[in-house]
């Protein structure tokens, strides 16, 4: 019975981390605007000032463009942290990943990022749900 009660713990700690792993737009709104949408593609606007963190969330592959200067934290669902960041003006292709971004930096963080829809993503259009 004991071995029961721990192993169904495991099992709701691991369904808290994929429950919270949501659409950036949905949870984070004052961060994440939509400002186009296709079958294919999502872009999202990203604006983070100061110092400001966000909540967990999940993107599927995208590609971002920075606006701005970033210097980021990234906390991950596992538990493990990464800091990085991008200059004016570069893009970089970024895989699946779920996280809790914060701005680690003294200035506003802007970007844009391209969302790559596949089954599975969290901004799948209605149009495309029925193919």
């Amino acid at each position: 019975m004991r071995r029961f009660f721990l192993l169904l713990v495991l099992v709701c700690l691991g369904c808290t981390a994929m429950v919270s792993a949501q659409d950036a737009v949905k949870v984070d709104p004052k961060h994440y605007t939509i400002v186009s949408e296709n079958d294919q593609v999502r872009v999202l606007k990203v604006h983070y000032g100061p110092h400001e963190k966000s909540v967990m969330h999940s993107h599927p592959g995208a590609v971002i463009v920075f606006l701005s200067d970033a210097k980021m934290k990234f906390n991950f669902a596992d538990g493990k942290t990464q800091d990085a960041g991008g200059k004016t003006g570069e893009s970089m292709f970024t895989p699946p990943v779920t996280h809790l971004p914060e701005n680690t930096g003294d200035k506003a963080m802007d970007g844009i990022l391209v969302e790559i829809k596949t089954k599975a993503s969290p901004g799948k259009s209605a149009a495309a749900k029925k193919k």
